[in-house]
């Protein structure tokens, strides 16, 4: 009757063992980390320390060297106008942004692919000579959308001499310089995308009040036709279309 009992106990122990057995292996293992060859321990953590920080900036990268701004910004208030909060939802109106980003910076990707990326997995360039003709493609795409206003406002505020050329203008004025450039342009966009459904605003009001119906809200009367318009001019064809080949494409 009480062999099951010291069963149960010799199979716990055993157990532990075992697991106590597994452990103490484990433990014993020591954990290498390969650095690669040619340089100190120091130095390569320090190699290390700057992949991950830029593989971290990636996303801000993203917003301030690209046409991602001007596109979000946009969609934004395109969704504002028609007067819908959450349809198409930021998940996709971000997506959206994304896909048409990708679609207007593939030649600049490309180019950077070619002339830094390439080169520096075939081990023909070091790290620095990839850093900068990576950045190069970005700079032109930049330096051709920026507009030399808002150039020459970070170039005063910087305090730093004029440059020689448009290729010796350094990041710290360029790119927050495109970025106000860019937000410029997305506001301009986006009052001429207000109007039409200002004026379907204002024509709902004006026939709800001479109807007597003040108290029906002219925001829910006037979204079926704010959106029966958009579907009626294609307006997702006119808006990607119109934002794409405001860079040209």
């Amino acid at each position: 009757m009480n062999r099951r009992p010291f069963g149960r106990l010799a199979f716990g122990l055993g157990a532990a063992v075992l697991t106590l057995g597994l452990g103490g292996a484990a433990a014993a293992q020591t954990v290498t980390l390969d650095l690669g060859q040619g340089g100190g321990v120091s130095e390569r953590a320090l190699q290390l320390v700057a992949l991950i920080t830029v593989l971290s900036l990636a996303p801000s990268i993203l917003v301030m060297a690209t046409c991602f701004t001007r596109i979000v910004v946009v969609l934004s208030l395109l969704r504002t106008a028609i007067g819908t909060q959450t349809a198409p939802p930021n998940t996709v109106v971000t997506a959206l942004a994304l896909f048409l980003t990708a679609f207007v910076m593939a030649p600049t990707f490309q180019a950077a692919y070619d002339q830094a990326i390439a080169p520096r997995l075939a081990g023909q360039i070091d790290d620095a000579t990839a850093l900068e003709r990576g950045v190069a493609p970005f700079r032109t795409f930049m330096l051709a959308h920026v507009r030399e206003k808002d150039l020459a406002l970070f170039q005063d505020l910087s305090r730093e001499p004029p440059p020689a050329g448009p290729e010796q203008v350094t990041l710290r004025v360029l790119v927050p310089a495109f970025m106000i450039s860019e937000l410029r342009r997305a506001f301009e966009i986006g009052f001429l995308l207000f109007v039409p459904f200002l004026v379907i605003d204002l024509v709902v009001a004006s026939v709800l009040m001479s109807m007597g119906m003040m108290m029906l809200p002219p925001a829910i009367v006037s979204l079926p036709f704010k959106l029966i318009f958009f579907v009626l001019v294609d307006g997702w064809n006119l808006i990607a279309g119109s934002l794409v080949q405001s860079y040209g494409g």
